[in-house]
């Protein structure tokens, strides 16, 4: 018998003891809580009774059954259904809320362990806009909806929070709410349990920071601070092309400590190289990101003009097409143009999800057309009230809460060419793309200043790789 509680259990109990003005917690919250004696309580009905329906529609009220205060950016309603197939993507919308759809958020994920009612969930949450819950009140109504990306008609019958006869709003303990993380109220499906996408955005501030002092692509130190250089085939890029290892290197520039990558080519497949490092751990989700990166518009040497993409991002694996919790966030730099630009732009994109073939996605994204030749500070922050990106200091695009992560990433650098049609000749050239230093801060936004001191404080401070972020 487990006598003590997991670490994020821990922190989960100890955001909720402050969130309820520091009260004495008797016990941690089960993995799914009963509907008596939690400080909230969820109320559900729904406006679509038929066993098919061409949107599902389930509304909720929120209510404060606690003596303090309640922050709602910190409740998560969670409402399990099963999929009408494994590929089927979903869209969700609110119709209608009394504290205001843009207040209101709805994100997909997939349970671990799926059963015969569910092995999908609706997660419904808040921004910070949407203030707090005083005791004895509620939310009022949140009239919300989803639908088959497809719009072909869906079945709810067999989902596990569905109640057909639930017309008018009433308890209902097979949606459940969680505070801080911690499940407060309802039964979710067997295997449910405390399996949020993040903790929750408040706690952390735990740090990755790397400074790239390595000899060289094989220094077992890159490989024991949970580094991976690739070297598998496969896209992104030119058929044919290699990820070569050994044109990762690492170096010196302004007196610090830099890593460079090196993609080339002599206009055939067989002879193009692609470079890519990346953490072997998907750990990293809700916090702030940053890198300096010197982005290149021109090779050393030979003909300028192939379709060369440089980047700074994060992303975690695409279990099937339109898979709902997919995520990846990007600063993707193409000086020569490409995918329909005819020259220098510096994309920031935001992925909830995509399929490969044929080819769908559903982003956001922002971009510059202009050269970004040289040294950039690249940020940017995730919380419950979008995803923001800086570009040396200055603020780039924010992008939706639509397009929040669902489970934690890795972080990555590449190079490669889109393809051999931006520049025919077969001389050799190549592309250099450097890096000075990432970090990543669990949890915490940081603004591009503060960044810039923290960065500061570890290199004054002669530390040169830091690694406090915990394993999901």
């Amino acid at each position: 018998m487990r006598t003590r509680p997991t670490g994020r259990r821990a922190r989960a109990a100890l955001a909720l003891t402050a969130l309820l003005g520091g009260a004495a917690l008797t016990g941690l919250p089960a993995p799914a809580a009963t509907a008596a004696g939690g400080p909230l309580a969820v109320q559900y009905r729904t406006s679509a009774a038929g066993a098919t329906a061409d949107q599902s529609e389930p509304w909720f009220k929120v209510r404060n059954t606690g003596s303090t205060p309640v922050q709602l950016s910190q409740v998560k309603i969670r409402y399990y259904f099963k999929a009408d197939a494994p590929g089927t993507a979903y869209r969700f919308a609110c119709s209608w809320a009394v504290v205001g759809c843009a207040a209101v958020t709805g994100t997909f994920g997939t349970l671990p362990e799926p059963t015969a009612t569910a092995d999908r969930y609706l997660e419904v949450g808040f921004t910070p806009s949407a203030g707090t819950l005083a005791p004895g009140a509620d939310t009022g109504d949140l009239q919300l909806r989803f639908n088959r990306a497809d719009w072909q008609t869906l079945r709810q019958s067999d989902d596990y929070s569905f109640g057909a006869a639930r017309t008018s709003y009433a308890d209902w303990d097979r949606v459940t709410a969680r505070l801080a993380g911690a499940t407060v109220w309802g039964a979710g499906p067997e295997g449910d349990g405390p399996t949020d996408p993040t903790d929750p955005p408040g706690e952390g501030g735990q740090t990755l920071f790397d400074d790239f002092d390595y000899a060289s692509h094989t220094d077992p130190d890159l490989t024991a601070h949970g580094w991976s250089v690739r070297s598998n085939a496969g896209g992104p890029g030119v058929p044919g092309a290699t990820w070569d290892p050994s044109k990762v290197t690492f170096g010196s520039s302004g007196g610090n400590s830099v890593m460079d990558l090196e993609t080339s080519t002599a206009g055939t497949g067989a002879s193009t190289t692609h470079t890519e490092i990346l953490t072997r751990s998907m750990k990293f989700a809700y916090g702030t990101y940053a890198a300096r990166v010197r982005f290149s518009d021109a090779p050393v040497s030979g003909p300028d003009g192939d379709r060369v993409v440089q980047t700074f991002f994060t992303i975690n694996d695409l279990k099937a097409p339109m898979a709902d919790d997919y995520a990846e966030y990007d600063f993707e730099y193409l000086p020569n143009g490409g995918w329909g630009e005819p020259s220098s732009i510096l994309y920031t994109t935001s992925w909830e999800t995509y399929a490969p073939d044929p080819w769908q996605a559903v982003n956001q994204h922002s971009e510059s057309r202009r050269s970004f030749a040289g040294w950039h500070d690249l940020v940017v922050t995730i919380d419950d009230s979008g995803i923001t990106y800086y570009v040396d200091g200055s603020h780039f695009g924010t992008h939706d809460v639509a397009y929040l992560p669902e489970r934690p990433m890795s972080i990555n650098f590449n190079q490669w060419l889109i393809d051999l049609e931006g520049q025919s000749s077969t001389t050799p050239r190549a592309y250099h793309q450097q890096v000075d230093y990432v970090l990543h801060v669990k949890d915490q936004v940081l603004t591009p200043a503060q960044v810039a001191a923290k960065i500061d404080a570890y290199r004054a401070a002669g530390t040169s790789f830091v690694d406090e972020v915990p394993a999901p």
